[in-house]
């Protein structure tokens, strides 16, 4: 007798419009970016806070969020999260300065922490492991599409609406979402552990620390008065939780699951690759409209390559990690990506559409072939009744990883076209370029600074990219292993220490 879920497709469509809401909403404002800095009046630390203050919330309460699956129900929190989510893209509409719209993305940061970790656990305990693979090959696509897709959409309805439509699009996807969710899907939680609250708290305030940090260095410095406060009290944190979840009788996380070479190696990796890309789109847009002079929906229609390139990678690389393991298509993708950063550093003030698109083509064929396989290899480690706060500690890797990537890179970015403008340049272009551009009215010789300055920078961002990847594409091939057999025998071993 069959004892699949017979739901099991449909709620897969669930999940995936849960996770495709999230995705969309943060890559297509990156394409708003200009028209943000010119409506609100945002200065570029205000930017990089509306980009980062929902991923610093978002990265520092996967584990809590998760944790609450698994003890209270994985659907209930999924469709808690998908209300706050609505409820603040609904918010950000009416938002008329900085500060407001970073307040809902906070909360809009709550909500994407509730949803994300859910979908994935709900995945791994509604398909069996015959079915798995193809259920996250699909997950993985829809993730993948949102991802490449959104710059374009984010271009369409800002060109032919304004930037508040960004936020109102996700209210209907939120709706249905909910409806479904509530019609097809079943509830599941794991066995009850004592709540780990001190764990939660340390874990949350250790992140948003950190990346508070990272993201105050161009203006306060690294190890000067308020940012040297801040680096003592994320390190402090992170320090007490990691003491803290090996010493609790009941901790939040399952840190054994680092013993095993592809949860460790598979993190690692991961994370690395989204310090990498998580500037990408944030860099590259705001090269293609304030440098290049495109249309929001131009700039959009540049990600094409990317998001053709990356399905065909997706496509390949289920079929090659069966034929050849993941580990290897994991290095073969992640090889490519370096290889499309390397090209993207050649951009000058003057080059055109050509070395964008072969470098993003380039890049989501690597992108699409390394990402599934590495998230496989990574979940096949995760006994099942601790998907939810297993699949949460990894979309937190990966999250901390986009938040410390916006961060590293964006401070990067900043610093260095503040260093590269010339020192008699007005105070507003020389902090960022939309600045100079607003200021320089007629003047062609300091848009053409601020340009040049722009891309040199952009140039070393790049570089630092493609060295974040490369180091990822070298974990990965050392720490971990393509398993047959002996993966079952593993995920026992896995079980028996989570138990104990």
């Amino acid at each position: 007798m069959d004892a699949r879920n017979p739901r099991r497709w449909w709620i897969l469509i669930v999940l995936c419009l849960s996770t495709l809401v999230l995705v969309v909403d943060n890559m297509a404002l990156t394409v708003a970016v200009p028209a943000l800095t010119e409506d609100l009046g945002a200065s570029a630390q205000a930017m990089q806070w509306i980009l980062d203050s929902y991923t610093l919330v978002f990265a520092g309460l996967l584990l809590t969020s998760g944790s609450l699956g698994d003890r209270f129900g994985r659907r209930r929190v999924m469709l808690i999260g998908l209300l706050l989510f609505g409820a603040a893209s609904l918010g950000a509409v009416f938002s008329s300065t900085p500060g407001e719209l970073i307040a809902v993305r906070i909360a809009m940061g709550v909500g994407g922490a509730l949803i994300m970790p859910s979908t994935l656990s709900i995945l791994i305990t509604v398909f069996d492991e015959a079915e798995r693979p193809k259920a996250m090959a699909a997950w993985g696509s829809v993730s993948m599409l949102g991802l490449v897709g959104s710059p374009v959409l984010g271009g369409v309805l800002i060109d032919h609406f304004a930037w508040q439509a960004i936020f109102l699009i996700n209210v209907p996807i939120v709706a249905l979402a909910l409806l479904a969710g509530v019609l097809l899907m079943p509830e599941s939680r794991a066995p009850w552990q004592k709540p780990d609250p001190l764990g939660a708290v340390l874990s949350a305030v250790g992140m948003t620390a950190l990346v508070w940090w990272i993201i105050e260095i161009p203006q306060h410095g690294a190890f000067e008065g308020r940012s040297l406060v801040v680096l003592g009290v994320a390190v402090l944190a992170l320090a007490g939780f990691v003491t803290w979840q090996n010493v609790t009788p009941a901790p939040m996380v399952p840190l054994a699951l680092f013993k095993h070479r592809n949860f460790s190696g598979g993190s690692l990796s991961l994370a690395l690759v989204q310090i990498g890309n998580a500037g990408l789109l944030l860099v590259l847009t705001q090269y293609l409209q304030f440098v290049l002079g495109w249309s929001a929906v131009k700039a959009g229609l540049a990600f094409l390559p990317l998001a053709v390139a990356a399905l065909v990678g997706n496509t390949a690389g289920a079929q090659l990690a069966v034929r050849f393991g993941n580990r290897f298509v994991i290095l073969g993708g992640m090889l490519l990506m370096v290889a499309s950063f390397g090209l993207l550093t050649t951009l000058t003030a003057d080059s055109g559409f050509t070395v964008p698109a072969v470098a993003l083509g380039i890049l989501g064929l690597g992108a699409g072939l390394a990402m599934p396989a590495a998230v496989a290899a990574l979940m096949s480690t995760i006994p099942e009744d601790k998907a939810g706060v297993g699949s949460a500690l990894n979309d937190t890797i990966q999250q901390s990883g986009t938040a410390l990537g916006i961060a590293i890179l964006g401070s990067l970015l900043t610093s260095g076209y503040t260093d590269e403008m010339p020192a008699g340049a007005p105070e507003q272009a020389r902090e960022s370029i939309g600045g100079a551009l607003t200021v320089a009215g007629g003047g062609a010789g300091l848009v053409r600074a601020a340009r040049e300055a722009f891309t040199d920078s952009m140039s070393t961002t790049f570089t630092i990219s493609a060295l974040g990847v490369l180091a990822a594409a070298v974990v990965a091939t050392l720490v971990m292993r393509d398993r047959k057999t002996p993966a079952r025998a593993d995920v026992a071993s896995a079980e028996r220490e989570l138990v104990a």
